[in-house]
């Protein structure tokens, strides 16, 4: 398969130039008559997210940090529509059974159901990227960026596909950028050391 090369990527792409495995959840059946949407709680949901954000930020110790970041990803797996739920459970349940097909099908679902949901975006960036697609993978990154600028499993999925691919100074900027959102993150830490290291031999 041929990989994604950035020069083809719009340049909106380059500029914030995800994911991150969620773990599979059990399915159960889906209601033929569920038809429900997002409701009031977005806002609660919303205000509930700045105020872990702030904590995130201000946090040092990495253990404190990483049950702050566990929260976060809770309110995010958390659509607000039981419907909408389900079908993120059985896409994650079929991305870890390897069956990508339906995997996808579920999230195209979830996608059209409810298009403002940054982590069904975010998931089937995860797919995208674990069938070797980045361009696809990036789009879907792009459009999770653009719905929460703060997700930082996006961030560190954007610098995977930048490393992949060679660009090093671009996966550098979307560690730095989630580190600026997670500082006691230590995966991020160290990847903005080596990258940072590499880079300045490179240029002596």
């Amino acid at each position: 398969m041929r990989l994604f090369r950035f020069h083809t990527l719009p340049p909106r792409l380059v500029i914030l130039a995800a994911w991150v495995m969620m773990p599979a959840l059990a399915t159960a059946p889906l209601p033929a008559h569920a038809q429900d949407t997002p409701e009031k709680p977005v806002a609660r949901k919303a205000e509930s997210l700045d105020s872990l954000f702030e904590e995130l930020k201000a946090e040092a110790d990495p253990k404190e940090a990483k049950r702050i970041s566990d929260r976060i990803w809770a309110r995010w797996r958390d659509s607000g529509s039981a419907t909408g739920n389900l079908l993120l459970q059985w896409a994650n349940t079929a991305l870890n059974d390897k069956k990508f097909g339906l995997s996808l099908d579920f999230l195209d679902q979830l996608i059209v159901l409810m298009p403002d949901y940054a982590e069904a975006w975010n998931q089937r960036a995860t797919l995208h990227y674990v069938r070797g697609n980045y361009a696809k993978s990036m789009s879907d990154i792009n459009r999770v960026l653009t719905l929460e600028p703060r997700h930082f499993g996006a961030l560190a999925g954007m610098a995977a596909i930048f490393t992949a691919n060679g660009n090093d100074e671009l996966a550098l900027r979307a560690w730095e950028q989630m580190l600026a959102i997670y500082p006691a993150n230590r995966e991020a830490q160290t990847k903005v050391g080596e990258l940072a290291d590499k880079l300045a031999g490179s240029r002596t």
